[in-house]
């Protein structure tokens, strides 16, 4: 049964970066496409980058486009996110999540909350 924990959040300056782990276990998570999401307080869970399974394809959100950017690693089991030019509107719980559907995975605007696995969440909160 796969799993996923989240892990590198933490509090930072506007302009500043963070680096977010999924970490995945499980025999069959590297089958698994695996997306990043953020709820921000009081707002809808949105989209905001993926890795296919084989982790030659990826997407972003119109709003992190040239700022993070998503790999993963299959000898470590892990999907990162790397979030560069940090600002307010960044400020939000982050969490990974796979589905063996990409269609799922990159579902927008609205994300897909039936996804197969979420993780718990970490909290990135972007100060100036």
């Amino acid at each position: 049964q796969v799993q996923l924990v989240e892990s590198g959040g933490g509090s930072v300056e506007t302009g500043g970066s963070l680096s977010l782990s999924c970490a995945g276990s499980g025999s069959t998570f590297s089958d698994y496409n695996v997306g990043w999401y953020r709820q921000a307080q009081g707002k809808e869970r949105e989209f905001v980058a993926a890795v296919n399974w084989n982790g030659y394809g990826t997407e972003y959100a119109d709003s992190v486009q040239g700022r993070f950017y998503i790999w993963r690693s299959t000898a470590k089991n892990t999907v990162y996110l790397q979030m560069n030019s940090l600002n307010a509107e960044d400020t939000a719980v982050y969490y990974c999540a796979g589905d063996l559907n990409w269609g799922r995975i990159v579902a927008r605007p609205k994300v897909y909350m039936g996804l197969e696995v979420w993780g718990q969440g970490t909290q990135v909160t972007v100060s100036s």
